[in-house]
């Protein structure tokens, strides 16, 4: 497989771009070798520089539900910018994009639309603290939210009462009033609560996590959590960028049954153009200036192009509730396949599924939370995801994203990934 051109768009790419991309996952560098540059997709398939087609599963990290260019999203893009990019003044597309959030996600009273999923994380966790008058939140580790400056810690010599950043460019105080539970474990939350009394706005928790691999909340830890946040009067927030509109129409909420107080979201809900949005309970949305002092504010929010996209997607959903049965069918298709081949070469890797979303862990171990996840052989991971890319199948180059399976991806793109796969695994065992 050439990719001589791909290799030459690098070099040039590195002396004007930090890396050479514009995201850091998108280097290669948990994988080794260089990255392929992208020039067109159609459904399942996306084609390098040289050529190259590939049976695709990033899906953009999450957004393509539908796969590329579907033609409902292009149809709609086309009529809008006829009439222009933005404005910087509200439109009608916005007030219909709320009302469909909130149709599909009852717990979203009011919504805010923003830019990115990072936007919406960091603007949920504002107003929480602005609606609590408290300062400190909880995250999860693990879970990630964005790179807004808070959201980059770890926990520190003191990690019941002060986490610590993890970037340079952190400063200690953004960080300090970010505190870090383990994912899964309500005895780790309850200790901070405890060393922390009345000082905890909000708890922010990715109720699938998709950044380490694929790790749903269990049914009982999820269910502590949203009592201990009730009785504590705690802002609960769910991070839906990557499982909202993915797993369900309702998101990962509607599939475990439990409504929080805020949610974020982003990918799907753009139709493939950067938007995110957060929304919940009015009472709290309602502190959001203009309506509040909790000041939020952008100058592309809820643009047109990004509206009409965002709303073609979400209707395609709400008139098609049928594609969630289709990807389920088609995922656990792949998972079935998957799981053979692991048996035929003795393995017995984890692997995580919630619907459409997906991750083969390289250790024979249960994985539920982020200790469990790293026990996962990166190396070999990286010798896998070369032998898959060289029989046209594109995963994710980092072993803890998530594989997405779109409603394009067809038994004939299944069975051929299924193929390689085994072909992969026989070629690195």
């Amino acid at each position: 497989m050439k990719t001589d051109k791909s290799k030459s768009l690098f070099e040039e790419a590195k002396k004007y771009i930090p890396g050479g991309v514009n995201s850091p996952v998108r280097a290669f560098k948990s994988v080794g070798g260089d990255p392929l540059f992208i020039t067109k997709g159609e459904g399942s398939k996306f084609w390098d520089s040289d050529g190259n087609e590939y049976i695709e599963y990033i899906g953009s990290w999450g957004p393509h539900l539908f796969g590329h260019n579907p033609i409902f999203i292009k149809e709609a893009l086309s009529k809008a910018l006829e009439n222009g990019t933005s404005f910087g003044a509200p439109t009608k597309m916005e007030v219909k994009m709320a009302q469909i959030i909130n149709e599909l996600v009852p717990s979203v009273e009011k919504v805010r639309m923003v830019n990115s999923g990072t936007e919406a994380t960091m603007s949920a966790v504002r107003a929480a603290r602005g609606y609590t008058g408290r300062e400190k939140f909880i995250k999860f580790e693990g879970c990630y939210h964005g790179h807004a400056d808070y959201f980059l810690i770890k926990a520190g010599s003191g990690a019941l009462t002060l986490g610590v950043p993890t970037s340079p460019g952190v400063t200690k105080g953004n960080a300090a009033d970010t505190l870090l539970a383990d994912y899964n474990d309500i005895k780790s939350v309850k200790k901070l609560l405890s060393a922390n009394k009345n000082e905890i706005a909000a708890i922010i928790i990715e109720p699938i996590a998709g950044n380490m691999g694929v790790i749903k909340v269990k049914d009982k830890f999820i269910n502590e959590l949203r009592g201990i946040c009730n009785e504590e009067n705690i802002v609960l927030i769910f991070d839906e960028v990557m499982s909202g509109f993915r797993v369900a129409a309702g998101g990962a909420q509607e599939i475990i049954g439990i409504m929080p107080d805020l949610t974020a979201f982003g990918k799907i809900i753009g139709g493939g153009l950067p938007v995110g949005a957060f929304g919940g309970k009015t009472e709290i949305m309602d502190n959001i200036a203009p309506s509040g002092p909790v000041y939020q504010a952008g100058t592309l929010s809820g643009n047109p192009l990004a509206m009409a996209a965002g709303y073609a997607a979400l209707k395609h959903i709400k008139d098609n509730p049928s594609i969630y049965k289709e990807l389920e069918e088609e995922s656990s298709y792949l998972e079935r396949g998957f799981k053979d081949n692991l048996i035929s070469v003795g393995k017995n890797y984890a692997m995580n599924r919630v619907g459409s979303m997906m991750c083969m862990f390289f250790t024979e171990e249960p994985v539920d939370d982020f200790n469990s996840a790293v026990k996962s052989d990166t190396e070999m991971y990286g010798k896998y995801f070369h032998e898959m890319l060289k029989r046209g199948i594109y995963l994710a180059p980092a072993q803890f994203e998530a594989l997405f399976v779109s409603t394009t991806h067809k038994k004939d793109d299944l069975d051929k990934t299924i193929k390689a796969h085994k072909e992969a695994l026989d070629a690195i065992m």
